[in-house]
């Protein structure tokens, strides 16, 4: 197929240099912007589902679901309020 396209392609080797391009390039756009918008709703990559399930072998960890993980330290700063300073006048 492809030493088809390269044979019709016109204007010796410059012509088929510029037309592959052109051609790789419209390829390109038209699944970027027809059928990958397309079929994203077909797709299962936003269906995520994150359940706790004691039966899996090796889930249950001892963590209950009322506290957060990881949480056992102290952050250096106010994670209440934003204490960056306000911008100056001559900005």
């Amino acid at each position: 197929m492809y030493g088809w396209i390269w044979r019709k392609l016109p204007f010796g080797l410059p012509g088929k240099l510029i037309g592959s391009v052109l051609l790789t390039t419209a390829t390109v756009a038209l699944l970027w912007y027809v059928v990958f918008p397309w079929a994203e709703p077909l797709l299962p990559f936003d269906d995520v589902q994150v359940t706790q399930d004691a039966e899996v072998p090796g889930g249950d960890s001892g963590v209950t679901g009322d506290e957060p993980s990881g949480d056992d330290h102290d952050l250096p700063y106010d994670t209440e309020q934003n204490n960056t300073p306000p911008p100056s006048p001559d900005r």
